[in-house]
């Protein structure tokens, strides 16, 4: 079954990214902390991050984050999702316009201006097809940023939320949640490290 997983890093007061993030500062101003489980040597962060890229059939980003991603200080061979993994998933941009160049040429992209569940849907054609060609089951994953995650949680979009709890506090920055609540979380599973807390919950509706 494809399931939609929203899947961020968070600090202790509820941000994904520090004070002032773009294109040209990434995750904002300490933001970076936020990410240290996923480069760490931790076999329990290292399995988290293969299970979870493994489970990508699809992955959907709002456009302020593609625009980091793709800026020239963003992914590259040892920093993009899944690097070091086999294979790479499909992404899915949700954007009023598309770009009109991108960097990352080597990477499937496809940008959707019909909104939030329009690029779900479209992920989740992509992680469908993969999975009919690998034989297991894909996810379509919700990576980000914040605000897009806080409007699929809002509008009922999402199945599972990951979260990895990360010892920071940033103080301001982007807040994960801003207004109605997501739903009935049930805790799923917890495993603790000593660079992130990752919580999973199944969201109810």
């Amino acid at each position: 079954m494809t399931r939609t997983i929203a899947d961020i890093s968070v600090s202790l007061d509820g941000f994904v990214t520090g004070p002032g993030p773009g294109p040209d500062n990434g995750l904002g101003t300490g933001g970076e902390a936020l990410h240290t489980w996923a480069f760490s040597d931790d076999p329990e962060d290292r399995r988290i991050l293969r299970e979870a890229t493994a489970r990508s059939g699809a992955v959907v980003l709002g456009r302020q984050l593609f625009d980091v991603v793709d800026g020239p200080n963003g992914w590259d061979d040892t920093s993009g999702y899944g690097a070091g993994e086999v294979g790479k998933p499909a992404f899915v941009v949700v954007t009023s316009s598309p770009p009109k160049a991108v960097r990352l040429t080597d990477l499937d992209w496809t940008f959707v201006t019909t909104g939030l569940p329009g690029a779900l849907a479209a992920a989740r054609e992509r992680a469908e097809a993969a999975a009919s060609g690998s034989g297991k089951d894909l996810d379509v994953v919700l990576m980000g940023g914040g605000t897009t995650i806080g409007s699929a949680l809002e509008a009922g979009l999402v199945d599972v939320l990951t979260l990895h709890l990360a010892p920071v506090v940033l103080g301001t920055g982007t807040p994960l949640f801003t207004g109605k609540a997501p739903g009935t979380l049930v805790r799923r599973n917890v495993t603790p490290t000593p660079a992130a807390t990752h919580l999973t919950y199944d969201v109810l509706r």
